[in-house]
């Protein structure tokens, strides 16, 4: 506590703090992976920029070339399906049109002449 005056009293010597943390921290490259897709980042501690970036590695879909063919063949044949349904449809689309207009004539020969009663109206 050398040329300290009598009487006085000398702070402890500082404890670490986060800028002298960081100081020797900033020499250094941090490798953090990336929580959502899994790619290892280098970190410059002085700048905070990335200095490289690993992307993680590809997860295969398949097993091998066969289950991906055969995936294809069984994709091919749900899409051949949804095609030959949606050209049913189209065939059929003008007799249901007939239908809904034949059943809307008749709703409209069978309802009352004259306005629409209002709820106002009968007051």
């Amino acid at each position: 506590m050398g040329s300290a005056q009598p009487g006085t009293v000398q702070p402890p010597p500082a404890a670490p703090t986060m800028l002298n943390v960081m100081a020797k921290s900033k020499e250094k490259l941090f490798e953090v992976a990336c929580p959502d897709c899994g790619a290892m980042l280098k970190i410059d501690g002085s700048t905070g920029l990335v200095v490289s970036h690993t992307p993680a590695p590809r997860k295969r879909m398949f097993e091998d070339l066969e289950t991906a063919a055969k995936a294809m063949r069984e994709h091919d044949e749900r899409k051949e399906s949804i095609f030959r349904q949606s050209v049913d449809a189209e065939r059929n689309k003008a007799d249901l049109l007939e239908k809904k207009f034949a059943e809307a004539l008749r709703k409209a020969k069978d309802a009352p002449e004259g306005k629409p009663l209002r709820e106002f109206d009968l007051d």
